[in-house]
């Protein structure tokens, strides 16, 4: 939010939910719902938490849930919105761990024609979820992208 506030950018809160999984496992169809719908309420509390933070500090936030592969999908939101810096967190897995859950944050950086600030995780996602708020008004704004 600092460097935003200084050079008085427009920040995007971005959180791309990855349901590529379900496509292929057989699951139960209401589980599948019930999963999507927790995925979705912890996207929209962190882009949420994130807007509020923006707010705090007077800088224009917008928020964005999308659906997809993750690193794409940053990537071509940042292209298409012709965004000056990419933001993106952390989890600093190593080892097996990064080689078998791949590193969203390394295929931006590898990938992204764009500036790329990588932040190791501060904060615990329980720590975000609920931000203050109950799906009020600021998750009515989200732009909510529905293709894969």
């Amino acid at each position: 939010m600092e460097i935003a506030g200084y050079s008085g950018a427009k920040v995007y809160a971005l959180f791309v939910m990855d349901i590529s999984f379900f496509d292929s496992v057989l699951m139960d169809e209401s589980w599948v719902k019930n999963v999507y719908e927790q995925f979705e309420r912890i996207g929209r509390d962190a882009i949420c938490c994130i807007e509020e933070k923006a707010k705090a500090t007077g800088i224009e936030a917008v928020p964005i849930l999308l659906k997809g592969n993750t690193a794409e999908k940053i990537l071509d939101f940042a292209e298409n919105q012709k965004v000056d810096m990419i933001v993106i967190g952390s989890t600093g897995k190593s080892g097996v761990k990064r080689f078998m859950l791949g590193s969203v944050s390394e295929k931006v950086v590898r990938n992204s024609k764009i500036p790329v600030l990588v932040v190791h995780q501060r904060v615990k996602p329980k720590s975000f979820v609920r931000c203050g708020q109950e799906d009020k008004e600021i998750s009515a704004n989200i732009a909510f992208n529905e293709t894969k």
